[in-house]
Protein backbone atom coordinates (compact mmCIF):
# COMPACT_ATOMS: atom_id res chain seq x y z
CA UNK A 1 0.00 0.00 0.00
CA UNK A 2 2.73 2.55 0.78
CA UNK A 3 4.22 1.51 -2.34
CA UNK A 4 1.60 2.23 -4.31
CA UNK A 5 1.11 5.79 -2.77
CA UNK A 6 4.67 6.39 -3.69
CA UNK A 7 4.00 5.59 -6.74
CA UNK A 8 1.20 7.86 -7.30
CA UNK A 9 2.72 10.78 -6.29
CA UNK A 10 5.57 10.31 -8.18
CA UNK A 11 3.80 9.78 -11.45
CA UNK A 12 1.64 13.29 -10.52
CA UNK A 13 4.56 15.27 -10.12
CA UNK A 14 5.95 13.80 -13.50
CA UNK A 15 3.10 14.26 -15.08
CA UNK A 16 2.75 18.39 -13.73
CA UNK A 17 6.42 18.81 -14.92
CA UNK A 18 5.09 17.01 -18.61
CA UNK A 19 2.41 19.39 -18.66
CA UNK A 20 4.35 22.69 -17.70
CA UNK A 21 6.52 21.35 -20.64
CA UNK A 22 4.17 21.29 -22.65
CA UNK A 23 2.60 24.75 -21.54
CA UNK A 24 5.91 26.39 -22.27
CA UNK A 25 5.79 24.83 -26.25
CA UNK A 26 2.35 25.49 -26.73
CA UNK A 27 2.74 29.17 -25.68
CA UNK A 28 5.89 29.77 -27.51
CA UNK A 29 3.92 27.81 -30.73
CA UNK A 30 0.46 30.02 -30.03
CA UNK A 31 2.85 33.19 -29.75
CA UNK A 32 5.21 31.98 -33.21
CA UNK A 33 1.42 31.82 -35.06
CA UNK A 34 -0.64 34.65 -33.73
CA UNK A 35 2.47 37.26 -33.62
CA UNK A 36 4.84 36.00 -36.17
CA UNK A 37 7.34 36.49 -33.18
CA UNK A 38 9.40 33.65 -31.03
CA UNK A 39 8.47 34.66 -27.51
CA UNK A 40 9.57 32.77 -25.09
CA UNK A 41 7.01 33.03 -21.96
CA UNK A 42 7.58 30.98 -18.60
CA UNK A 43 5.96 30.87 -15.31
CA UNK A 44 8.51 30.14 -13.51
CA UNK A 45 12.31 31.80 -13.08
CA UNK A 46 14.20 28.65 -14.15
CA UNK A 47 13.23 26.43 -17.00
CA UNK A 48 10.60 26.15 -19.24
CA UNK A 49 7.50 25.75 -17.12
CA UNK A 50 4.02 27.38 -17.05
CA UNK A 51 2.47 25.80 -14.21
CA UNK A 52 -0.90 26.28 -14.72
CA UNK A 53 -0.53 23.94 -17.68
CA UNK A 54 0.64 21.12 -15.14
CA UNK A 55 -2.04 22.00 -12.98
CA UNK A 56 -4.31 21.30 -15.49
CA UNK A 57 -2.67 18.43 -16.77
CA UNK A 58 -3.16 16.17 -12.81
CA UNK A 59 -6.54 17.35 -12.88
CA UNK A 60 -7.17 16.01 -16.20
CA UNK A 61 -5.33 12.66 -14.79
CA UNK A 62 -7.08 12.52 -11.35
CA UNK A 63 -10.78 13.55 -13.02
CA UNK A 64 -10.93 12.76 -16.62
CA UNK A 65 -9.18 9.31 -16.95
CA UNK A 66 -12.55 7.43 -15.89
CA UNK A 67 -14.64 9.76 -18.46
CA UNK A 68 -15.18 6.67 -20.86
CA UNK A 69 -16.93 9.35 -24.03
CA UNK A 70 -15.00 11.84 -25.73
CA UNK A 71 -18.65 14.12 -25.44
CA UNK A 72 -18.55 13.63 -21.40
CA UNK A 73 -14.73 14.82 -21.50
CA UNK A 74 -14.56 17.36 -23.40
CA UNK A 75 -17.83 19.24 -21.33
CA UNK A 76 -15.63 17.97 -17.94
CA UNK A 77 -12.52 20.04 -19.47
CA UNK A 78 -14.67 23.09 -20.65
CA UNK A 79 -15.60 23.25 -16.99
CA UNK A 80 -12.40 22.28 -15.64
CA UNK A 81 -10.03 24.29 -17.43
CA UNK A 82 -12.07 27.65 -17.33
CA UNK A 83 -12.52 27.35 -13.66
CA UNK A 84 -8.68 26.18 -13.23
CA UNK A 85 -7.91 29.83 -15.62
CA UNK A 86 -10.39 31.58 -13.43
CA UNK A 87 -8.83 30.60 -10.06
CA UNK A 88 -5.04 30.88 -11.19
CA UNK A 89 -5.96 34.31 -12.67
CA UNK A 90 -7.65 35.69 -9.19
CA UNK A 91 -4.94 34.50 -7.02
CA UNK A 92 -2.05 35.86 -9.08
CA UNK A 93 -4.29 39.23 -8.81
CA UNK A 94 -4.74 38.63 -5.22
CA UNK A 95 -0.91 37.65 -4.10
CA UNK A 96 1.10 39.56 -7.03
CA UNK A 97 -1.22 42.20 -7.63
CA UNK A 98 -0.46 40.98 -11.39
CA UNK A 99 -2.48 39.39 -14.48
CA UNK A 100 -0.89 37.01 -17.59
CA UNK A 101 -4.25 37.20 -19.41
CA UNK A 102 -6.98 39.58 -20.02
CA UNK A 103 -9.42 38.19 -22.00
CA UNK A 104 -12.15 40.73 -21.31
CA UNK A 105 -12.52 41.62 -25.04
CA UNK A 106 -13.82 37.93 -26.26
CA UNK A 107 -17.05 37.11 -26.58
CA UNK A 108 -18.44 35.12 -23.29
CA UNK A 109 -16.04 36.22 -20.97
CA UNK A 110 -15.69 36.04 -16.80
CA UNK A 111 -14.09 39.29 -15.64
CA UNK A 112 -11.69 38.68 -18.66
CA UNK A 113 -10.42 35.93 -16.28
CA UNK A 114 -12.01 32.53 -18.77
CA UNK A 115 -14.32 33.28 -21.57
CA UNK A 116 -16.35 30.34 -24.10
CA UNK A 117 -13.42 30.76 -26.60
CA UNK A 118 -10.78 28.82 -24.17
CA UNK A 119 -12.88 26.60 -21.99
CA UNK A 120 -13.79 24.86 -25.64
CA UNK A 121 -9.88 24.71 -25.98
CA UNK A 122 -9.94 23.14 -22.53
CA UNK A 123 -12.75 20.91 -23.97
CA UNK A 124 -10.49 19.71 -26.80
CA UNK A 125 -7.13 18.80 -24.93
CA UNK A 126 -9.37 17.10 -23.05
CA UNK A 127 -10.57 14.70 -25.89
CA UNK A 128 -7.08 14.45 -26.97
CA UNK A 129 -5.78 13.54 -23.60
CA UNK A 130 -8.69 11.02 -23.06
CA UNK A 131 -7.22 9.36 -26.67
CA UNK A 132 -3.70 9.86 -26.76
CA UNK A 133 -1.86 10.59 -23.40
CA UNK A 134 -3.87 9.04 -21.14
CA UNK A 135 -2.64 5.49 -22.96
CA UNK A 136 0.90 6.70 -22.71
CA UNK A 137 0.40 7.68 -19.06
CA UNK A 138 -0.21 4.05 -18.24
CA UNK A 139 2.30 2.75 -19.92
CA UNK A 140 5.32 4.55 -17.63
CA UNK A 141 4.64 3.10 -14.43
CA UNK A 142 7.71 0.82 -15.16
CA UNK A 143 10.12 3.86 -15.72
CA UNK A 144 8.84 5.12 -12.83
CA UNK A 145 9.22 2.12 -10.61
CA UNK A 146 12.64 1.43 -11.16
CA UNK A 147 15.27 3.11 -8.15
CA UNK A 148 17.45 5.08 -10.30
CA UNK A 149 14.23 6.94 -11.65
CA UNK A 150 13.26 7.20 -8.06
CA UNK A 151 16.36 8.80 -6.77
CA UNK A 152 16.47 11.77 -10.03
CA UNK A 153 12.59 12.25 -8.81
CA UNK A 154 13.97 13.80 -5.56
CA UNK A 155 16.65 15.77 -6.64
CA UNK A 156 13.91 17.52 -9.59
CA UNK A 157 11.09 17.79 -6.84
CA UNK A 158 13.60 19.66 -4.69
CA UNK A 159 14.70 21.66 -7.96
CA UNK A 160 11.11 22.69 -8.24
CA UNK A 161 10.39 23.06 -4.93
CA UNK A 162 12.97 25.83 -4.78
CA UNK A 163 12.20 26.80 -8.40
CA UNK A 164 8.34 27.63 -7.41
CA UNK A 165 9.36 29.17 -4.05
CA UNK A 166 12.10 31.76 -5.63
CA UNK A 167 9.62 32.61 -8.10
CA UNK A 168 6.96 33.67 -5.85
CA UNK A 169 9.29 35.13 -2.96
CA UNK A 170 10.67 37.54 -6.14
CA UNK A 171 7.36 38.06 -7.40
CA UNK A 172 6.01 39.58 -4.01
CA UNK A 173 9.02 41.38 -3.71
CA UNK A 174 9.00 43.10 -6.96
CA UNK A 175 5.50 44.24 -5.81
CA UNK A 176 6.86 45.52 -2.43
CA UNK A 177 9.58 47.57 -4.58
CA UNK A 178 7.12 49.00 -6.70
CA UNK A 179 5.32 50.54 -3.83
CA UNK A 180 8.15 51.86 -2.37
CA UNK A 181 8.62 48.98 0.58
CA UNK A 182 12.09 48.64 1.63
CA UNK A 183 13.98 45.09 1.84
CA UNK A 184 13.25 44.09 5.45
CA UNK A 185 16.15 41.73 5.90
CA UNK A 186 19.02 40.03 4.28
CA UNK A 187 16.42 37.64 2.05
CA UNK A 188 14.75 40.75 0.62
CA UNK A 189 18.44 42.15 0.07
CA UNK A 190 19.65 39.42 -1.98
CA UNK A 191 16.19 39.18 -3.95
CA UNK A 192 16.20 42.34 -5.28
CA UNK A 193 19.86 41.89 -6.29
CA UNK A 194 19.64 38.98 -7.97
CA UNK A 195 16.03 39.23 -9.10
CA UNK A 196 15.63 42.70 -10.24
CA UNK A 197 12.43 44.43 -12.46
CA UNK A 198 14.58 43.84 -15.24
CA UNK A 199 14.94 40.47 -15.32
CA UNK A 200 12.12 39.50 -13.80
CA UNK A 201 10.04 41.73 -16.75
CA UNK A 202 11.98 39.77 -18.91
CA UNK A 203 10.97 36.10 -17.76
CA UNK A 204 7.11 37.45 -17.61
CA UNK A 205 6.85 39.14 -20.74
CA UNK A 206 3.42 38.96 -20.70
CA UNK A 207 2.34 40.05 -17.14
CA UNK A 208 0.45 43.10 -16.71
CA UNK A 209 0.37 44.87 -13.55
CA UNK A 210 -2.90 45.74 -11.83
CA UNK A 211 -2.71 49.52 -10.33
Amino acid sequence: MKKKIINYIIKIFWIFVIGSIFGFLAEMLYALVYTRTLEIRQGLVYGPFIQIYGIGAVAYYILISNIQEPKKAFFAGMIMGGSLEYLCSFFQEIFFRTISWDYSNLFMNLNGRTCLLYCVYWGMIAIIYLKIVYPLFEKIDFILDKKGMKIVTVFFMIFMAFDITISCMAGNRQQERHRNIPPKGIIDEFIDKTYPDERLDKIYNNKKEIQ
